[in-house]
């Protein structure tokens, strides 16, 4: 469905003029994801405004993000993901490779397997299963998911809700290592000053990326066009830029909007249905990368909660904050292996979801 077309309905925020909507959407966003921030939870920017999505949506609103507002969030989403690869990643890679494709092949394996369950049983259609249970990198795989055909509602829905359980477990297995209860996420500053060329850099690889992708017609073009020439010319030429957090937190609420508000009340009851099967992956998940963990400490002789760290399957900002709480975490190793794993789950994802689609059926 065109999302600048909304829908006819009648409801509570159907009789409601479209400014109203948006108010109501808005304060609710604030609301749900201070919320979240004050719980000390990931990725509130995008939790809370897509569950004010979702509420706004069942409630019948007729609101749409418009297409063009959703494109550019993408692109400033995918300029992120180019600016966070780290050009050192390659040298600890290469010290490390076969350890590094071991635990990464391994960890795909058994999500890729966990997904084709839940997809066999019938619990999530198609390949919406596989694109949810995939680990790290969870708002790429959203905004890819839409374009291979997965029901993109039900793949944010488990990719955040993995992403939750992650974070949580990896702080109170490091609270038990490490007294971490004194570390606090590290400031935010909401509107640095604007640097003219880096700022400059960064919209006009939106602008180009955006348009690369679309000619090139690849799947959800605004995303991957932006990223995949931000990281050549990151890694390349060093191309600095400039993501302030205002431009992130307003691309963030775009996207978490934009897949709210597809939410009907079937597809809450349907979600709702297949929760217990959903934690139960996840969990499972979770108890597996912790198994790699233990094994990677014992044969490499890596402490064990670095180990635990490098392996934890996603939330990738949470794990950081929780790596520097402690001198005893090889931070350096724990971000080499979430980033690589990272890069080849965006590499792969498409085709193991669609064989793991095909094996279902």
């Amino acid at each position: 469905m065109d999302q600048s077309s909304p829908p006819q309905a009648s409801g509570l925020l159907a009789d409601l003029s479209p400014p109203l909507q948006w108010a109501a959407i808005l304060a609710v966003s604030a609301l749900f994801a201070g919320g979240l921030e004050m719980a000390a939870l990931p990725a509130a920017l995008l939790i809370g405004p897509m569950l004010a999505g979702i509420a706004a949506g069942t409630g019948s609103a007729t609101v749409r993000v418009p297409a063009h507002a959703f494109a550019a969030a993408q692109a400033v989403i995918g300029c992120l993901i180019a600016s966070s690869i780290a050009p050192g990643i390659f040298a600890a890679f290469y010290a490390e490779w076969p350890l590094f494709v071991g635990v990464v092949v391994a960890t795909l394996a058994a999500s890729s397997l966990l997904g084709w369950l839940i997809s066999y049983w019938r619990i999530l259609p198609g390949t919406t299963a596989v694109w949810g249970s995939a680990p790290g990198a969870a708002t790429a795989m959203v905004l890819m998911a839409g374009a291979f055909g997965a029901d993109q509602r039900l793949v944010a829905f488990m990719q955040y809700l993995r992403v939750i359980f992650v974070s949580m477990a990896a702080a109170l297995v490091a609270r038990l290592w490490v007294d971490t209860s004194g570390v606090a996420p590290p400031a935010v500053d909401w509107f640095p000053p604007i640097e003219p060329l880096p700022f400059a850099t960064t919209i006009g690889l939106a602008v180009v990326g955006a348009l690369a992708g679309k000619l090139l017609k690849l799947p959800s073009p605004y995303f991957l066009g932006t990223m995949l020439l931000g990281t050549a010319l990151h890694l390349g030429l060093g191309l600095d830029l400039q993501l302030p957090q205002w431009l992130l937190a307003a691309s963030y609420a775009v996207i978490g909007w934009t897949i709210g508000l597809k939410f009907t009340r079937q597809t809450v009851l349907h979600a709702t249905r297949a929760l217990p099967q959903i934690v139960a992956s996840i969990l499972v998940l979770i108890a597996f990368c912790g198994g790699l963990g233990w094994l990677i400490s014992h044969l490499v002789g890596i402490d064990p909660l670095t180990a635990y760290l490098a392996t934890s399957p996603g939330g990738m900002d949470s794990i950081a904050i929780i790596a520097a709480a402690t001198n005893n975490v090889d931070i350096s190793f724990v971000m080499a292996l979430q980033t690589v794993r990272f890069m080849i789950v965006l590499l792969l994802g498409p085709s193991l979801a669609r064989l793991m689609a095909r094996l279902a059926r």
